[in-house]
Parts: structure tokens; C-alpha cells; sequence
């Protein structure tokens, strides 16, 4: 376990398959803060309405991405925590520290079929369609190029890493910083 020498806000990000969700909740766990993750699954759980619903609706309401996007942040900073999110490191200004996570097109593939199961080719064609609308929405709604990174602290290639590696490189660097020390 680790102690905190201030109050800690990691922002991390990076595309489907990148490893973002595993790596964010490793390392809040291994750090004793708290995840903030917040999607449209949490919103629609809020909305009393199904996922499936919020999807559709914010097809063509940008106030569904906008909410999410904005309430993520707002609940980032209310405490130390790891927030992961496709846009953190762009939307957490405040971050300490901003993570981009990193993997080719055929990883975050064979991530996605291992999680979800399905055809490979499928898989890399929708995630490619998704990758394609993510980018195009970000711009839009926030002038935003997620393709544009440069600035993270830490820029990650996850292939060939476990997600248990990729977290003690990070805290590696965290205790360098003087962020936190063992506890």
C-alpha cells in the first residue's frame, strides 16, 4: 500500500482495447483512492432508462456525452482518484499526472475479441468505425484531437506489458515525482 503526500489526481486514457479500465482500477487499488469511470452505463442507471437507450438518444443529443464528460471531471475533483476515461488526460486539466495508454490496432483487437468474443475482422472493423466516430465527436463537441497526445506525462505501449506491469511502472514514476512513498 502506498500513502499519498498530496491530494493525487491521475487522469489516464486511451483508446478501446488500450487496457484503460484495468489499469485505472489497478492502480486505484493499489494506491487506496477512489475510480471514477463514468459512462453512460452509470447515466443510464441514474435515468432509470437502459443502456441501449442512452446510446440511441445521444446519437443525436450531444448533452448525454457533454453530462458525462463534465460529471467525470466534477467528481475527480472533489478527492484524490484515478480517473479513466477516453478524454481524461484532455478534460482533467488539474491532473498530476496525465497517462496515455498505447496499443496497435491488432492488440486492441485481440483484446476486445478475448473480452467480448466474436470475429476478429469484425472486431477490427468496428473498432476502427469507433475509433473514427469517437475522434470526430471529441472534435466537435470539444476541439479535441485524441489522436494528439504528445503532451502526457507518461505514454505507455501496452502490448507487451501486464496490466500488474504497467501499474508499478507508473507508481515507479509516481515515487520519483514525490507524489507518494510506501506506506
Amino acid at each position: 500500500m502506498y500513502k499519498l503526500k498530496k491530494d493525487l489526481r491521475i487522469a489516464i486514457s486511451g483508446k478501446s482495447g488500450c487496457g484503460n479500465t484495468t489499469v485505472s482500477s489497478l492502480l486505484s487499488e493499489r494506491l487506496g483512492v477512489k475510480l471514477i469511470n463514468y459512462t453512460f452505463r452509470q447515466l443510464a442507471a441514474e435515468k432509470n432508462m437502459t443502456l441501449p437507450e442512452v446510446i440511441e438518444k445521444a446519437k443525436t443529443d450531444d448533452s448525454y456525452d457533454i453530462y458525462v464528460d463534465t460529471h467525470q471531471v466534477e467528481l475527480a475533483k472533489k478527492e484524490p482518484c484515478v480517473l479513466g476515461s477516453r478524454l481524461a488526460i484532455w478534460m482533467l486539466k488539474e491532473a498530476d499526472v496525465k497517462i496515455y495508454l498505447i496499443a496497435s490496432d491488432d492488440t486492441r483487437a485481440k483484446r476486445i475479441l478475448n473480452r467480448e468474443g466474436g470475429d476478429l475482422e469484425k472486431i477490427k472493423e468496428f473498432t476502427k468505425f469507433r475509433d473514427t466516430q469517437d475522434s470526430e465527436r471529441y472534435m466537435k463537441l470539444y476541439k479535441i484531437d485524441n489522436n494528439e497526445y504528445e503532451f502526457a506525462d507518461l505514454k505507455i505501449d501496452t502490448a507487451t506489458k501486464t496490466p500488474e506491469m504497467i501499474v508499478d511502472f507508473i507508481l515507479e514514476f509516481l515515487k520519483s515525482r514525490d507524489f507518494i512513498e510506501e506506506a
